[in-house]
């Protein structure tokens, strides 16, 4: 990371990130050029990767890239606001926290896990608890992404 003095490197911090944030811009190869879709989320974390779910008509472009390449990128931001630089246009900038990942992508077929994935999708977006049934499961596409490297950035209000 070329500013150090803006990563975030705890791991609380960076949960935090991802807990704040709404959107997830999903990067996807699309015949060498890039191709990316903003979607909202659910997660979890453990054994240090991310699995963010995300959910999907049953069919369409980006399922398309998917099952292609399954090699995606993820980011993530929030606590975005002007700073302002007065009458000098080159000191306007912005507060933000960021972050950006690399993972595998897959389309899940298991009925349960898509309830499983829509449920953490509805808490993450909502803050509430939904029960989610087979039959509502059935109406969309889960896509799974497995998060194995990512950074973080900060740049606070000062």
């Amino acid at each position: 990371m070329r500013r150090k003095d803006r990563e975030v490197a705890n791991i609380d911090d960076i949960l935090c990130i991802v807990d704040k944030a709404n959107i997830l811009h999903l990067g996807l190869y699309d015949d060498g050029y890039p191709y990316v879709v903003p979607l909202h989320f659910g997660y979890e974390f453990a054994k240090e990767r991310f699995v963010f779910y995300m959910h999907s008509a049953r069919e369409g472009h980006k399922l398309d890239l998917i099952r292609a390449n399954p090699n995606v990128c993820v980011q993530l931001e929030c606590d975005v606001d002007l700073v302002s630089g007065g009458n000098v246009p080159c000191n306007y900038g912005s507060t933000f926290a960021s972050m950006i990942g690399r993972g595998q992508a897959e389309i899940i077929s298991d009925c349960q896990e898509k309830c499983y994935a829509l449920s953490l999708l509805m808490k993450h977006q909502t803050g509430k608890e939904f029960e989610i049934t087979d039959q509502m499961a059935k109406t969309v596409e889960i896509i799974k992404v497995v998060v194995f490297e990512f950074t973080a950035k900060s740049r606070s209000k000062m």
